[in-house]
């Protein structure tokens, strides 16, 4: 397994896990390992345990010809988006979220997803936006937490403007609803983490820098070709969502 893939994944995992929402309880390992920049197998077994990305993972692999789930490759596929979204077919689509998520769901958003489904990739956003929603959380009278957790939860990125102690202040663009569907808002700032006990991902960041952000928590500093990639998948995973709304 690649552990430089691992570390890339932990950057992007670190966020819910320190709340609890996905992976194995010891987040401070994880946040140890990413931060000092130190792999071992250890992560691996880590990073193995987030059942919600890395069945993902081992999707875009295995389309890609590599039993590899963290090669880097994969893992940037997954959280930021890379050609390699593109080997994952229709029918592995159809078949991964059928078999994952098929039981979970009601019937009617199930065929509603399936509408989209030759259109979509193995993206963390795609699931943030398609698979999270239709688990019931998006609509009705929770409908502002749900669209505050989604914006939480996916993957999306903000421009440095000031850099204050453990924090970040960021220029980014919310999650927002228009006429009941999803869209970017106005640009707003907006204070994320960038160290916790002293420890963090993106200590060289600087203003004027773009940087990842994932349940608030600064993951990496993008370059103007994964930010570019990043802007693509989210505004085709928002498109998508919409048709089924």
């Amino acid at each position: 397994m690649s552990l430089r893939g691992a570390l890339r994944f932990g950057r992007y995992a670190f966020g819910p896990n320190r709340f609890g929402y996905c992976g194995p309880p010891d987040y401070k390992a994880l946040l140890e390992y990413v931060a000092l920049g130190e792999a071992d197998q250890g992560l691996v077994e880590l990073a193995r345990h987030f059942d919600g990305a890395y069945p993902y993972l081992k999707l875009i692999a295995h389309a890609n010809g590599t039993d590899d789930a963290f090669d880097e490759r994969v893992v940037e596929a997954y959280w930021v988006g890379n050609d390699w979204l593109r080997s994952v077919g229709p029918a592995q689509m159809h078949e991964h979220v059928g078999q994952r998520f098929g039981p979970r769901m009601a019937k009617r958003d199930l065929e509603w997803l399936g509408a989209t489904l030759d259109l979509e990739r193995p993206h963390h956003n795609f699931h943030v936006f398609q698979i999270y929603r239709r688990a019931g959380l998006h609509g009705g009278p929770g409908s502002t937490v749900a669209l505050s957790a989604m914006d939480s939860c996916r993957t999306s990125w903000g421009t440095v403007r000031s850099i204050e102690a453990n924090e970040l202040v960021v220029e980014r663009h919310p999650l927002v609803t228009e006429a009941g569907r999803l869209a970017l808002g106005p640009p707003a700032l907006k204070r994320v983490l960038r160290q916790l006990d002293n420890l963090g991902f993106v200590d060289g960041a600087k203003p004027g820098d773009t940087v990842s952000v994932h349940w608030d928590w600064a993951c990496e500093v993008l370059s103007p070709g994964a930010l570019s990639r990043l802007e693509r998948v989210t505004a085709r995973c928002i498109g998508l969502a919409n048709k089924t709304v």
